[in-house]
Parts: C-alpha cells; structure tokens; sequence
C-alpha cells in the first residue's frame, strides 16, 4: 500500500481502527506508506496517526467544510495539534494544505502548520498552503534548496532594508494569492540587484532562471500596471502567466483595472519570450483601457511560442487602428517576422459593435496578427461573427 485517504472515521467504526492500534507494528503505522490525504473530522483526528510512516513522501490534509461557520472546537484542535506534531517530515516531499473553504478560521491553525514546515527538510519540494505561516516558516521555507512549487498567502517577512534573505530555491512554479501578491512582487524586484549573499550568491540568481510558472490570485482590487509588470520581467524564462484579478475594486464596485498602455504591453512581451500562455485578468465590458490592437501585433511577434492569451483591449475604434497598423511604417519591420501559433483569443465581456465592412476589415486583421486563429472566447455577438469570417476565409482557395 503507497497511498490512503483519511475521512471519517464512521466508514470503518471504532472497532475497526481499536483493532488496527492493537495489530500494526510498533508505532501504528504501515511501513511502506508513502502518500496519506487526511480530511480532518472531529471523529478522525484520535486514529490518523496509525497511519504515521517513517516513510511518507506526500501528505495531503484538509480541513472540514462545517467548520467553515462555527470554527474550530478547541478540544479538535488541541487534539489536531498533537496528532500533527508526531507526523513524520524526515523524507516529505510534497506537503499540500487544501484550498480553503469559505469562512475558515485559518488563523487557527497559523502556528501548528508552521511548526510542521519548519521541521520539514531538505526533501521538500512542493508546499501549498492557503493557511497563514510565522515569519519564521516563510524564511525556512526559502531556503530549501530543492523547493520548486510553492502555494501561498503570506506576504513576505519584515527583513530589514539593508538585509536580504538567503538564496530562494529555484522555484519553478509560483501562486501569489490574495495578500501575499502586494509584498512579494516589490520584494523581488527590489531583490533584483542585491548583493550576493555570504554564499556568493545573488539572493534571486536561481529562481530568476528556474520560474517558469507564475500564478497571481488576487480577484479584486488588484491593479495590473507597470509596477506589477516591472518586477515580472525579471524573470524571463516564464512560460505561463496568469493573473486571476477582475475588474472590481475591494469594495465590490466595478471597474477596470487593467493599466498598461501598448508600449508597456510590448515591453512585457519583449521581456518574456518564453510565454506560451498570458492572462492578465478577465477583460471587462469597460472599454476604458488603452492598449488596442497593436499590442496584439507585437504579442504574436516576441512571444512567438504563445498558445493562448486574454488581454484588454480597446475596441471602441478597432476599425480604425487596424486600418493605421497597415499604414504605419513603425510596424512594418514586424510584417516579415514570424507569428505565434495562437488558434483562441480570450476576449471574455469585450464590447464590439462593427457594421459589414468593419466584420471584414477585422477579421483580415486578426488573421494578419495571428495566422493561426480559429475563434474568440467572448459574449459579444461581433465575436462569434468574425469568428464565422475567418472560417470563411481560410475555406477560400
């Protein structure tokens, strides 16, 4: 047996895990087990430790959807905290905390899930986790030498301005969610050029070559301009960034937030040539941004490995600005580089309004930037026409 989950307790019965304490091995547990999902029940929590391995590689635990409301019993939870102080972390490898159900007093549990991450070693690989950590987790968490996914909600230690932390591992994929989005990303572009450590080591050197997956979740109020762009850039070999914002501030109301202009738009794509998925937030129905349809142009030419993309963009003059892309000698030099093979375009709530000569106008357009195309994701009825039209036109002989 590698694997078992841990639910309720009742499935089995009392009798059932009385029997496994008394016939397993000493210590309870079953010595080949390398992977344990625990849902932490009130019923549960006195067993789970029967299934304690020295040899457990992934441990999966998540917390229960009824103590979304009433919070965690203070018995429950003393009782968690002794079970999860026994649980073994000596070859750990990937340690999975499940995303939160609403309402969650994670608070609650800051201090015993960090106190399992500091004993965590050099095995670790993988940590996520929605539930807050000490200041003292993080830090030992970024110095890991063998960490490549991490998951969290925590905004980075106070470190002194003149002091940096230790080398971060060579992270390969990144989730920023909520708080922690607002101090990680000017930590790193402050860390950008820091001095090396007592090692010899820039502090951002090995991640800087090693991410290639950035996830930031930060659903409102989450402005994506240059100061969310610039500390983005560093990190050149990135093959995916998504940025899980709306247009909505923290109060609920809406409004876009997308900020970039074209030429910032075409410095991010210049910055990032590895991309081969870019969503920056869901675009709105606003049409208050001011990029248009020329950043497209210079997306397709410097990502040249991009497959799928979401962007703002303004269309209340779409017919226009294609017409003055063809014109302008500033984009001629791009007319003979090759295009990216995206086949989607993610236009989501986009407005479009166009008369026959501007659906044909567009969608020679469209092919144009990106020859691959074969339809929009978006709610607007234009979309689904110039989608038809470029069908249309690559049946033409």
């Amino acid at each position: 047996m590698h694997r078992v989950h841990v639910d309720d307790s009742s499935v089995l019965g009392e009798d059932t895990f009385c029997k496994l304490r008394l016939n397993l091995p000493a210590g309870g547990w079953f010595p080949a087990l390398q992977g344990l999902s625990w849902t932490i029940t009130k019923s549960n929590t006195p067993h789970t430790d029967l299934f304690f391995s020295p040899h457990l590689k992934k441990v999966t635990i998540h917390v229960s959807w009824s103590w979304g409301k009433s919070g965690v019993p203070c018995d429950t939870l003393s009782s968690i905290t002794s079970i999860l102080s026994a649980l073994p972390t000596a070859t750990l490898q990937i340690l999975v905390i499940g995303l939160p159900p609403h309402g969650v007093p994670w608070a609650d549990f800051k201090e015993l899930f960090s106190s399992v991450v500091l004993r965590c070693g050099q095995s670790l690989t993988e940590l996520t986790s929605p539930a807050p950590l000490s200041d003292a987790a993080v830090t030992h968490l970024i110095q890991l030498p063998h960490l490549h996914t991490w998951f969290t909600t925590d905004p980075p230690p106070n470190f002194l301005p003149s002091s940096s932390p230790l080398g971060f591992p060579p992270l390969v994929q990144l989730t920023l969610w909520d708080n922690a989005v607002c101090g990680w990303l000017p930590l790193f572009k402050r860390l950008e050029h820091a001095v090396p450590t007592a090692r010899g080591v820039e502090p951002l050197s090995r991640m800087k070559e090693s991410l290639r997956f950035l996830n930031i979740r930060k659903l409102y109020g989450f402005i994506i301009d240059i100061s969310f762009t610039s500390p983005v850039q560093i990190f050149r070999n990135l093959v995916s960034l998504n940025v899980g914002a709306r247009c909505r501030d923290e109060d609920g109301n809406d409004r876009c937030v997308f900020k970039l202009n074209d030429d910032s738009s075409t410095k991010l794509a210049t910055a990032l040539p590895q991309l081969e998925s870019i969503f920056l937030g869901h675009p709105c129905s606003k049409n208050t941004c001011t990029t248009t349809v020329a950043c497209l142009l210079q997306i397709s030419v410097h990502c040249i490995k991009l497959r799928n993309l979401a962007i703002h963009f303004n269309t209340t003059n779409v017919v226009d600005d294609f017409k003055n892309m063809s014109q302008d000698p500033r984009f001629q030099p791009l007319r003979s580089l090759p295009r990216c093979p995206l086949s989607r375009l993610g236009v989501h709530l986009t407005p479009l309004t166009l008369d026959e000569p501007g659906v044909e106008t567009v969608a020679h357009g469209m092919i144009d930037i990106f020859p691959s195309l074969k339809y929009f994701e978006g709610f607007a009825d234009a979309w689904e026409e110039i989608s038809e039209r470029i069908t249309k036109l690559r049946e033409m002989p």
